[in-house]
């Protein structure tokens, strides 16, 4: 599978699209209404993409943006297999991918200024990048809600201090020193080690959420609706308040309990949970009490960013 999102001009939408996936579709391209394709990275890089527009009988318009406007090339072609070449190897990141086209730059004009820094205090600096960088290092926010988060964050009644533009090149910058971060991560992480358990709990009858509602009293209160017709148990969430804590203090806590509201069955589901936690090689701290919170810890909590 290629680390990939592929958009066609129809409306369909391949994730993690095979390299057989894309040849199809650069050769199916053309046609009315289906002139064009647009490949993004995963996780989002900004102002990274590939495109192609072909229509009828004509050439192949083919283009990659590679990090800014100024970086922004073209090439014309009328093989659709050297089409299928190129991008495949911009999909893996082969080096020397680009030699299977000749590429110009693309006059875009001129790109738009970078936005000066927003007038803040070090203070409020400080715990802006704070506050985006926890919840950026969830790991369950994309580039969008992270920049609508850092506009928001210092906004009183009178002051709007951060602008739309300042957050989204904030968050920017930041997602870009996460990824290569992550770059360097090998093997599987704490994180999917937890996804892996909830799985296996979801698959079991116990409904199991990540980064559920924004607090235990919303996901309390919505955690049934997540129940389906399947006759599902119980249930174990955490809220984003708890994915933060998990960030900033290498604990999660999980919330638990079963659909009749017995005792006797939210601690069954507790032992559930923790069983569920500890074969996925996480450790656990819970006194079997049903009126208490299971903590996973000790957690190295290293997300990957989301795809999308």
């Amino acid at each position: 599978m290629l680390a990939i999102v592929i958009e066609t001009e129809p409306g369909e939408r391949y994730e993690r699209a095979s390299a057989e996936r894309l040849a199809e579709v650069v050769r199916r391209v053309g046609g009315r209404k289906d002139r064009f394709l647009v490949l993004e990275r995963l996780p989002d890089e900004a102002d990274f993409y590939a495109q192609v527009w072909h229509e009828g009988e004509g050439p192949y318009q083919v283009e990659y943006r590679d990090g800014s406007a100024g970086r922004h090339f073209q090439a014309h072609t009328d093989d659709p297999e050297a089409v299928v070449t190129a991008l495949t190897g911009w999909a893996r990141r082969t080096p020397g991918w680009d030699a299977a086209l000749t590429w110009s730059p693309l006059d875009l004009g001129a790109p738009p200024e970078e936005p000066p820094p927003p007038a803040l205090s070090p203070e409020d600096r400080a715990a802006l990048e704070a506050a985006v960088r926890v919840a950026l290092h969830g790991g369950y926010r994309d580039r969008a809600a992270l920049a609508e988060l850092a506009e928001e964050y210092l906004v009183t009644d009178d002051r709007r201090p951060v602008t739309q533009a300042q957050a989204r090149a904030l968050v920017d910058r930041l997602w870009r020193d996460r990824l290569a971060e992550q770059a360097a991560w090998r093997g599987e992480t704490d994180p999917e080690r937890l996804a892996r358990a909830f799985a296996a709990l979801d698959a079991a009858g116990v409904v199991a959420r990540e980064d559920f509602t924004c607090c235990r009293s919303c996901g309390m209160r919505e955690i049934g609706a997540e129940a389906g017709p399947g006759g599902a148990r119980g249930f174990v969430f955490f809220h984003q308040q708890c994915t933060d804590g998990a960030v900033t203090e290498g604990t999660l806590r999980l919330y638990f309990g079963g659909f009749d509201d017995e005792e006797r069955t939210t601690a069954a589901i507790g032992r559930e949970v923790v069983a569920a936690l500890t074969a996925a090689g996480l450790g656990t701290a819970w006194d079997g009490s049903p009126a208490r919170a299971i903590e996973v810890t000790p957690l190295d909590w290293r997300r990957r960013l989301p795809v999308h």
